[in-house]
């Protein structure tokens, strides 16, 4: 009797034990019969179900609980499913799905479930009972940890602040918000440091809500709007008249806001809850961050640029020795400003110094970097240096930075790498000279014949090395073209150098009788039709020659008593040119350096008189030591005439030749 009386209790526990689990577990249990039809649920499921067991028996799963299996690997279609396992006994473990419940049909829900055949007492398949787990806090912890890598993964890969702004939109929207609206201080755009933003300055970046031309108006927000408050408090702050489906904030930066961010939510959507607002200031801190960057690189960017330009020739001079016309490319990319320069530089003589180079590399240092290096030019050039002398002291001034640089231990806007090509025409003799330093040689078109490329000796690039440059002498017509350039230029569709090369021969082959400044224009158009990868420089020049009217030039022995005589020609031929007031200032500087060239060298003694716009005066003979000129005691004899050809004259100095040296004196021409 007491076993029997035991077994009942067992018995009885038993079933309780049953009840509360089909009852109080929070574990949901359903059976499904064929067809995947609801056939009985427990208390849990019953609630997910909406409360109505009665009105939910008979129907579909796809019914009840629409949504996507997030795993691929079984059947698509609910009824199938079920199907498979009645048909196999297999069980199923742990597939995900994810929809909405009846019950909260605002909410999208995640639930593990797992499915076992259930069979009669003769062995039959009756049912797949379903055991379903809601895992929708651990799905969404997981799907926040997998959108903040993508966003650390993304978010700032450029810095543009645009591009930055619409990468956040590309990220949260859809799977966190289903639009994303982005607005940012106007100063912030343009690089300035930012300052405590209104809710009246801001300006549209981002708009994923199906306005994109909205993107880069201004963007008013009213005092006292939640939109207004997030920025003043610096905190995000939910929609205050509506449910929350709507959540401002700020990006912020150092304590002080550069912009807005408004993650929007459908009405059907949940609304935004504590964890959203926590992973929604999380992604305005990074993006803040990654737009500070942008902006820190656009106002160097922009400082690098500016720089450049006041670097660069404003205007190219008017001349006599030729036509000038120029253009500077500056590149599309991110890489700012680059290091490419020209520049027309008057020499003695009505001679004129032409020059391209480029720097390797981008920003301020490329562009302080080609300041230096063209007032270096410059200043060697009014030094009337030959080209091939020019760059090799060139060369050795930039091999110097490059040693102090490493000295101090700075990197600093070294010029390692640095090319150029430079020249100087003389439209008195219509002869040319070139030397080059690892640089394109210029292209050349004679009057009526074809376009040609100077073949230059090679010279190694500024700054990495000693080896000698070689200069080359080369004859030019008159209304020959000369066209200089960077490889900028000639690369910008990305193809190799001679396709470039090839296209610029056949536009000034076609267009020769052009403008300087028009077939500029023309050869832009055809070369860098659209983006420029690479900053590129372009000086385009037709020569002149001087009228023989313009000179007079006489060669005279080594004889003091003709000192006198080159005087009376150098007056007669100042009347024949209409110039006597300058003759007796012509004549004591005709004196003075006749003399010191017929005391100081040997040979015979070339006196020449150029007219242009302004009147030279140059003696030259074969020695190379140079004169100076210095203060005479008031002892001495002599010592006086250079400083008063000084003192009488604009301009004097010496320029060095092969033969032998040139001084030259520089006179105004009277004012008609």
């Amino acid at each position: 009797m007491a076993t029997e009386l035991e077994g009942l209790r067992w018995w009885e526990t038993r079933q309780a034990m049953l009840q509360g689990l089909v009852t109080q577990s929070p574990v949901t249990l359903t059976i499904y019969g064929p067809g995947a039809r609801l056939l009985w649920a427990n208390a849990s499921s019953v609630q997910e179900l909406g409360g109505d067991l009665a009105a939910s028996l008979g129907r579909s799963m796809t019914e009840l609980f629409p949504g996507d299996v997030l795993t691929t690997e079984h059947l698509a279609s609910a009824e199938d499913f079920v199907q498979q396992i009645l048909e196999t006994g297999e069980p199923v473990i742990d597939v995900h799905f994810r929809g909405r419940a009846p019950a909260d049909p605002r909410r999208e829900h995640v639930w593990s479930s797992s499915y076992f055949r259930l069979l009669d007492g003769r062995g039959e398949p009756v049912g797949v009972c379903e055991q379903s787990i809601d895992v929708t806090d651990h799905y969404r912890a997981q799907q926040r940890l997998a959108l903040l890598a993508e966003a650390g993964a993304r978010i700032g890969a450029t810095l543009d602040l645009s591009v930055t702004a619409a990468e956040l939109a590309k990220i949260v929207v859809p799977q966190y918000a289903d639009a994303v609206l982005v607005d940012v201080a106007a100063e912030v755009l343009e690089g300035e440091e930012p300052k405590p933003v209104t809710a009246w300055d801001l300006v549209r970046v981002a708009d994923s809500d199906g306005e994109p031309s909205r993107v880069g108006e201004q963007v008013a927000y009213a005092t006292g709007s939640s939109q207004a408050e997030s920025l003043a408090g610096g905190r995000a702050t939910a929609d205050a008249v509506v449910a929350p489906t709507r959540l401002y904030v700020p990006l912020i930066v150092r304590g002080t806001p550069l912009g807005l961010v408004t993650f929007v939510r459908g009405e059907d959507s949940e609304p935004f809850g504590d964890d959203d607002r926590a992973v929604a200031e999380e992604l305005a801190s990074r993006t803040a961050v990654c737009m500070d960057n942008a902006r820190r690189y656009r106002r160097e960017r922009t400082a690098a640029f500016m720089l450049q330009r006041s670097l660069l020739p404003r205007s190219l001079p008017e001349l006599s020795a030729v036509e000038a016309a120029s253009r500077y490319l500056p590149a599309d990319s991110h890489l700012g400003a680059g290091g490419d320069w020209f520049d027309v530089i008057p020499l003695s003589g009505a001679r004129v110094g032409l020059v391209v180079g480029d720097v390797v590399g981008h920003g301020l240092g490329a562009a302080a970097t080609m300041g230096r290096l063209r007032a270096m030019v410059r200043t060697l050039a009014e030094l009337d240096l030959a080209p091939d002398e020019l760059l090799a002291r060139l060369n050795d001034q930039v091999g110097k930075d490059a040693s102090d640089q490493k000295v101090q231990g700075s990197e600093g806007s070294g010029a390692v790498g640095a090319t150029c090509v430079y020249g100087v025409y003389d439209p008195a003799s219509r002869t040319s000279t070139w030397a080059a330093a690892g640089h394109p040689s210029p292209a050349v078109v004679q009057p009526h014949g074809p376009v040609s490329f100077l073949r230059l000796p090679p010279g190694p690039p500024l700054g990495v090395g000693r080896l000698p440059y070689e200069g080359a002498e080369v004859t030019l017509a008159a209304g020959s073209l000369v066209v200089l350039f960077t490889d900028g230029l000639v690369e910008a569709r990305g193809q190799g150098i001679d396709v470039g090369l090839g296209r610029l021969a056949a536009v000034l082959g076609e267009q020769r009788g052009s403008s300087s400044d028009l077939l500029c224009a023309q050869i832009v158009a055809e070369l860098v039709p659209d983006h420029v990868r690479d900053d590129a420089a372009l000086l385009v020049v037709r020569t002149r020659a001087l009228d023989a009217r313009q000179v007079a030039a006489w060669e005279l022995p080594s004889d003091p008593a003709l000192v006198a005589r080159a005087r009376s020609m150098a007056a007669e031929q100042l009347v024949r040119w209409g110039l006597d007031d300058l003759a007796f200032t012509t004549e004591l500087v005709v004196s003075e350096l006749v003399t010191n060239a017929i005391r100081h060298a040997s040979g015979p003694i070339g006196l020449r008189l150029i007219r242009d716009r302004s009147l030279i005066c140059e003696v030259s003979d074969s020695q190379h030591t140079s004169p100076h000129a210095r203060y005479a005691g008031n002892d001495e004899e002599g010592g006086r005439g250079l400083f008063m050809v000084a003192q009488l004259t604009e301009h004097w100095g010496t320029r060095y030749m092969p033969t032998g040296k040139t001084i030259w004196a520089e006179q105004a021409l009277p004012v008609p």
